[in-house]
């Protein structure tokens, strides 16, 4: 059985100025964002994207992320606490950040993106696919070393299972570890090799839908389950879960609509 660290949320510190992990690992997923980007660029150069196109996406992807992600949790998560302290609505830094919200954010800064710039949305979509999970195993790292979002406890012994004292001194599955390999290390994968060869439009935003949905739901069996608005819904399953439920009937129907299809090219 192990013990959390206990890390200092605090990375760097110079004065009255603090830099905190959980904000580096946001930094850590912007950089490998813009060099997994480059290089898919590279590998695809039929479909068109170049340094500059990929810098703007990431701009319309980070206000995506943090706008989304913080009023998902707002609205869908911790609605009583930030009414009664409104102001910590602004520290991001502390963690509490929801990918759902984040999701939806990113969907419809994509999709202002692909007006502005005269792509298709879809095209969007299924370039930055494959550059995401790295980016989720970056934030579910800062929430593992912010100690949240830890697991459900162990009904049996594990060699890795985690004593978080704040919490209480059950062993409990570190579960954002889990998510980071899962819905990060894993799902990069599975995308990066699958996006390296020309697919039909919609296919490689399909596979991330039901990828993500897929091993978000099965993450969620290991962690305490977020409280949410709604609690712990019907079948005993999470709102996470819920959520996730969407996303993997939309990935699956996406996906048997274009299968078979020309692979998209933009020259």
């Amino acid at each position: 059985m192990l013990m959390h660290p206990q890390f200092d949320p605090v990375a760097i510190a110079i004065g009255p100025v603090s830099i905190h992990w959980y904000g580096l690992m946001y930094l850590l997923a912007f950089v490998l964002f813009i060099v997994l980007g480059r290089t898919h660029a590279k590998r695809r150069p039929e479909l068109g994207w170049d340094a500059r196109a990929i810098d703007d996406l990431l701009l319309y992807g980070v206000l995506g992320v943090i706008i989304g992600g913080r009023l998902g949790e707002v609205l869908f998560f911790n609605p009583g606490y930030y009414l009664s302290n409104p102001l910590e609505i602004f520290a991001i830094w502390r963690g509490g950040m929801s990918f759902h919200g984040g999701f939806l954010g990113v969907l419809v800064a994509m999709a202002l993106y692909a007006h502005k710039h005269g792509r298709s949305f879809w095209a969007v979509t299924d370039f930055i696919a494959p550059l995401v999970p790295t980016g989720l195993a970056a934030g579910r790292i800062g929430n593992f070393i912010n100690g949240e979002l830890w697991g459900r406890p162990v009904t049996s012994e594990l060699p890795w299972a985690m004593v978080f004292p704040w919490v209480d001194a059950l062993p409990r599955h570190p579960s954002q570890l889990y998510q980071a390999l899962g819905e990060g290390l894993l799902l990069f994968v599975i995308l990066w090799l699958y996006a390296a060869k020309p697919r039909p439009l919609k296919a490689v935003s399909a596979v991330f839908l039901v990828g993500y949905g897929s091993l978000r739901f099965i993450a969620e069996f290991f962690r305490t389950p977020d409280p949410g608005i709604f609690g712990t819904l019907s079948l005993g399953l999470s709102t996470a879960q819920w959520l996730c439920v969407p996303m993997i009937v939309v990935g699956i129907w996406l996906w048997l609509r274009v299968r078979g299809e020309a692979p998209f090219s933009r020259v």
